[in-house]
């Protein structure tokens, strides 16, 4: 064992590799146990050389490699580890036990015990994987504030919908309520009023005057969000139906929406406007590309917060989600005189009683001319005729 004397960086750098078949231990005169362990191949990594909990005899335990963690940082970490094993916690296990208390692994826990024959669990899991781990996965479930979840749910709420904030919020509570009837000490974040529809049923729509402010935004937005937002007021679908749209689902001037991606899992046909086509005929696209809205060719688009972040700015308009534009197309439709039945099948709603029973008829001309309709009345408000100009009569 070679002398003890303090560990630097030079030092560390400069180590050798060990004799072929052994390990060499570097140590540290200021932390206690701790040493820079040195294979034959030259990996080096720093250990705290200590009787642990539960053994007889002192054993080496990685703190990290070099490279991974610095050597100012594994001296704090060992000396935390050295109180930890002062006062009989081992380390290891207290580590292995946070990571058993990450929300993932919590709710893991909840759909393996207590909703693993419930008929929604594969879609909770599905949504908590989409929507709520690349968030929330890796954080200690007692970490997480009511303000994370608020801001989780805002975000949802943008690029998701009313609907789909609400229904995560659900799946979260009762993970939430679940552990805590495991705890000691648990208290779930989630109160009373924190639901979306409780707090405000949205009814909003864009005024001529954010909807011209929000066209022009997207005219000059250089990235194929701006034309996505267009598609979505001119075909009054919802965000991801327009987001996720393939080359393959277009025939002529026909977009049919397969079942497995609309909501109502019935297939909807959209025939598209010349001004909804505007918006997906790019010239210098490649024809083989599977998305129509995408920048590789091969993905959809994604960061529609930071997007319609940019939009807000350069339009002026905020307080608006993606999901207005659907509420304000279908606003426009009756503002053009079309028919309320007719505007209710281009929103691909559900006609109820009898006459949605048996009325098979596909509307598809009535559609055409209430979609074309929707253009002519956007293009009225985002180019407004001149006020000098005078209408002749006869």
């Amino acid at each position: 064992m070679l002398a003890k004397k303090p560990l630097t960086d030079r030092a560390i750098k400069a180590a050798k590799p060990a004799p072929a078949g052994k390990r060499t231990l570097l140590w540290d005169a200021i932390v206690p146990g701790l040493a820079l362990r040195v294979t034959d191949s030259g990996k080096r990594t720093f250990v705290l050389v200590t009787r642990y909990p539960g053994s007889t005899q002192p054993a080496p335990r990685s703190l990290g490699s070099v490279g991974a963690i610095s050597l100012s940082n594994a001296r704090a970490l060992a000396r935390q580890w050295l109180e930890l094993i002062g006062n009989g916690v081992d380390p290891a296990r207290q580590a292995s036990e946070k990571r058993q208390q990450t929300f993932r692994a919590i709710a893991t826990n909840y759909f393996q015990r207590k909703a693993k024959d419930y008929r929604s669990r594969k879609s909770n899991e599905a949504t908590l994987e989409r929507l709520v781990y690349p968030t929330l996965g890796t954080r200690p479930i007692d970490t997480i504030t009511r303000s994370t979840i608020v801001h989780l749910l805002d975000r949802i709420e943008d690029e998701n919908g009313l609907a789909m904030a609400d229904h995560t919020l659900g799946i979260i509570n009762r993970v939430m309520n679940w552990h805590a009837t495991r705890s000691d000490t648990f208290r779930s974040p989630i109160v009373r009023g924190m639901k979306r529809a409780e707090e405000k049923a949205r009814s909003r729509i864009l005024s001529d005057e954010e909807l011209r402010a929000i066209w022009q935004a997207t005219g000059e937005y250089r990235h194929p969000f701006g034309s996505m937002l267009r598609f979505i007021l001119l075909t009054a679908t919802r965000r991801n139906e327009a987001n996720f749209i393939k080359r393959s689902e277009i025939a002529g001037t026909e977009w049919t929406i397969p079942a497995a991606r609309y909501k109502t899992k019935i297939d909807h046909l959209i025939p598209l406007s010349q001004a909804a086509l505007s918006e997906i005929e790019n010239p210098l696209a490649d024809p083989h590309q599977v998305f129509i809205f995408t920048t590789n060719g091969k993905q959809a688009i994604g960061g529609h917060t930071r997007h319609k972040q940019a939009i807000d700015e350069a339009s002026g308009v905020t307080g608006w989600t993606i999901h207005d534009l659907r509420r304000t197309a279908r606003s426009l439709m009756s503002r053009a005189g079309v028919n309320a039945d007719i505007a209710e099948r281009c929103l691909g709603h559900v006609i109820g009683g009898v006459r949605g029973i048996y009325d098979r008829h596909e509307y598809l001309e009535e559609k055409k001319r209430a979609f074309e309709a929707l253009a002519a009345q956007i293009e009225r408000i985002v180019n407004p005729p001149a006020a000098n100009v005078v209408k002749m009569r006869g």
